[in-house]
């Protein structure tokens, strides 16, 4: 949990390639064709994305903070992200209103076939640390990305949506931090604690699923798609924390492991009725032309969520890795039965 910096990553591909070597001042910006081309969804488009937005949290070790808002890297930035958001919205069905959005959220699916389901009932402890190292990405900055939103509510919406982060920054306390909670459940599993540590070994598909929080926290036009997207996760987070904190404890991660969930299975129950009513209840009575944007949002979540499951479910069914490269130094009794480099 150190403040500074983590290494910056191997590149994935030509324009990551260029914006990691302007980084590190070695080389110039991919030219702007290329940041606006290439899979909207990809490993080389994702990361260069990812580098480019955590200038904007802890940055890199060896790279400059006054990056954060060099003109050139924000032109590529803004390449990159029309090419990721113009393909979120057409690739997202999105439902007609908010109401219909968040009421498939309420109902369980009956088929039972998501990763938490997977890991509650036949994980094995190697799957479940690839599981907590893909999402190390996020939860190590928890509701750091939402907080963004705060500046651009009001009245009712921003005191409740103030009242559910400080809840997730600890109530106070920073060992209640969840970001904290996070880093004490991955060392139960024998997990690298460092933020930023498993950038490297995490697909695309993660890298997308916590790009989608820094397009739609760093944009206040987006302010209605953050606020779905904060939504989504909410609203799914309790059942889907009581199954994990189950795999938890059926693998013998530990107790911080399993605590972790079971704090979320408690706090995201509340939660979800604060989001729901009031979050997006006085967000709509302000500013009623926003509903089509957290619709958005909401379902955007679960695009990119479903398109996570589907690679971890897939990677793990056939008996291999879920990461482009292995974890280091697991037990042996914590191995997957090959490891296979997806990039």
């Amino acid at each position: 949990m150190a403040h500074e910096g983590p290494p910056l990553p191997p590149p994935r591909g030509p324009v990551s390639t260029a914006v990691r070597a302007y980084l590190l001042d070695t080389g110039p910006l991919p030219p702007a064709g290329a940041a606006a081309s290439g899979d909207p969804y990809g490993d080389d488009l994702q990361l260069a994305l990812y580098l480019c937005y955590e200038l904007h949290y802890r940055g890199f070790a060896g790279v400059s903070p006054d990056l954060e808002w060099d003109a050139g890297l924000l032109g590529v930035r803004a390449a990159l992200e029309n090419r990721f958001l113009t393909a979120l919205r057409e690739d997202t069905p999105v439902h007609d209103t908010v109401d219909d959005a968040l009421a498939e959220l309420l109902v369980e699916p009956a088929d039972g076939t998501g990763v938490s389901h997977f890991l509650a009932a036949e994980g094995e402890r190697w799957q479940v640390r690839e599981y907590a190292a893909q999402r190390s990405l996020y939860h190590l900055k928890e509701a750091d990305p939402h907080a963004w939103v705060l500046p651009r509510l009001c009245g009712r919406a921003k005191a409740a949506m103030a009242a559910v982060e400080f809840d997730e920054f600890g109530g106070g306390r920073a060992d209640r931090v969840h970001a904290r909670l996070y880093a004490d459940l991955m060392a139960d599993l024998d997990l690298d604690t460092s933020y930023g540590r498993h950038l490297d070994a995490a697909c695309a598909q993660t890298l997308a699923t916590v790009n989608l929080m820094s397009l739609f926290g760093l944009h206040r036009a987006l302010r209605g798609a953050l606020v779905g997207h904060f939504a989504f996760v909410e609203i799914t987070s309790s059942p889907g924390s009581r199954r994990l904190a189950e795999a938890m404890r059926r693998t013998g991660a530990g107790p911080a492991a399993a605590y972790f969930y079971d704090e979320h299975v408690e706090a995201d129950a509340v939660h979800e009725q604060v989001v729901r009513h009031d979050v997006i209840g006085g967000l709509l009575d302000e500013e009623p032309q926003l509903a089509a944007d957290v619709a958005f949002g909401v379902d955007a979540t679960g695009l990119l969520e479903d398109r996570l499951a589907g690679q971890l479910l897939g990677a793990w069914r056939a008996g291999r890795s879920s990461l482009r490269t292995p974890l280091p130094g697991p037990p042996a009794s914590a191995s997957p039965p090959e490891t296979t480099d997806i990039s």
